[in-house]
């Protein structure tokens, strides 16, 4: 889901793991020649924006030894599970709450599907990431690994997911990454030593 970290959890896992790191959005954006996703969806349409980012998947599935943090919508096209499929796959599972927080608190002019005159950002924040929550539910499920930032923090002993830090949250990928591969018989590779 938009807000959740994704860019900056994948930054980590892929220094870590040695691994080139790309940012869907951020590649629609340089094919397109717009510099934002919100001017994409304005000037074209998000139907548009929608067949950039299969494209770059599509792309991006060809190679190896990378992570990609998608958009939050990427999940709702079969296809695109098509191409995420041939990685591994990870949901970053933040509560509503705290993403109407992050996101009310840097503004939504980046997020066009949440970019709403509002004078309660938060308010309109979450009332929209729990329309998209509500029609994604399902396709978020068929991530292969789920970190949920509830469970999280509990283990961490904090009151508040805001209280992890983007460290806390790799680590915690990297384990349910390891746990993975290993159930699932999976050739060594870069976590035997986790």
């Amino acid at each position: 889901m938009m807000g959740s970290g994704k860019s900056t959890v994948g930054k980590i896992l892929a220094e870590v793991l040695g691994y080139s790191y790309f940012d869907s959005d951020s590649l629609v954006e340089q094919a397109v020649g717009m510099p934002s996703v919100a001017q994409i969806f304005k000037v074209h349409s998000e139907a548009f924006f929608r067949d950039s980012e299969s494209s770059v998947l599509r792309d991006l599935s060809s190679m190896h030894r990378l992570v990609v943090a998608t958009g939050g919508g990427a999940v709702i096209r079969p296809v695109n599970w098509r191409y995420m499929k041939k990685g591994l796959s990870i949901m970053l599972d933040v509560p509503l709450d705290a993403l109407a927080k992050r996101i009310a608190q840097v503004g939504t002019a980046s997020r066009p599907l949440l970019d709403q005159p509002s004078a309660d950002p938060y308010t309109a924040a979450f009332t929209k990431l729990s329309v998209l929550a509500e029609q994604r539910g399902d396709a978020y499920a068929n991530a292969d690994v789920r970190v949920s930032l509830e469970e999280l923090a509990a283990k961490k002993g904090h009151d508040d997911v805001s209280q992890l830090t983007p460290t806390d949250i790799a680590v915690e990928a990297l384990q349910k990454i390891k746990n993975f591969v290993t159930e699932h018989s999976m050739a060594s590779g870069p976590f035997d030593d986790l």
